[in-house]
C-alpha cells in the first residue's frame, strides 16, 4: 500500500512539469479553438439571441486566454532550452535603439539568428539579420550596420 502512495505522489510532483512542456502542435491546436470560437461567435451574433452571444464570447475569451498560457508556457519551456548557447558577447552590454550604427563585432554571424520562425521573428528582409546581443534582438542591417527594429528583453 506504501508502494502504490509513494509512487502516486511522485507521479503527481512530476505532472506540473509534464504539463508545461508545450509543443508546436499543442498551440497550433488552440491557435484553430479559438478560431474556431470566434467563428461561432460571429454566427452567434448574426442569428443568435443575448444569452448565445454570452456564452459565445465567454468560450471566445477562455479560448483565448488558454492560447495565451499555453504560449506563455511555451516561451518559458524553449528559452531554457536554447539559453545553454554562449549569448554573451565579448563586449558589454548596449541599450540600441533604431537608427544607432553597430560595429561589425557586435552583429557577426556568431550572433545571428539562423531560424528567426521558431522564435515568432518575422523573416527578415534582404541584407537583414536578427541578431542577439544578450537578451535583446536586433534586426540589423549587415550592409551598414544600422539597427531597424530592436526588441528588449526578448529572451527574458
Amino acid at each position: 500500500m506504501r508502494k502504490i502512495i509513494l509512487f502516486g505522489l511522485m507521479a503527481a510532483a512530476a505532472m506540473p512539469g509534464i504539463a508545461a512542456a508545450q509543443s508546436h502542435g499543442e498551440l497550433r491546436h488552440d491557435r484553430r479553438e479559438l478560431r474556431q470560437e470566434q467563428r461561432e461567435l460571429r454566427d452567434a451574433q448574426r442569428h443568435g439571441d443575448r444569452r448565445d452571444i454570452r456564452e459565445q464570447r465567454r468560450d471566445v475569451r477562455e479560448a483565448r486566454q488558454e492560447y495565451r498560457e499555453d504560449w506563455r508556457d511555451y516561451r518559458r519551456t524553449h528559452r531554457d532550452v536554447y539559453r545553454g548557447g554562449n549569448w554573451r558577447a565579448p563586449f558589454r552590454y548596449s541599450s540600441w535603439s533604431v537608427g544607432a550604427q553597430l560595429r561589425p563585432s557586435y552583429y557577426s554571424s556568431r550572433y545571428y539568428i539562423s531560424d528567426p520562425s521558431r522564435y515568432r521573428l518575422s523573416r527578415p528582409g534582404a541584407n537583414l539579420r536578427w541578431v542577439r546581443h544578450y537578451n535583446d534582438v536586433l534586426l540589423v542591417n549587415v550592409r551598414t550596420g544600422r539597427v531597424v527594429q530592436v526588441n528588449r528583453g526578448f529572451f527574458w
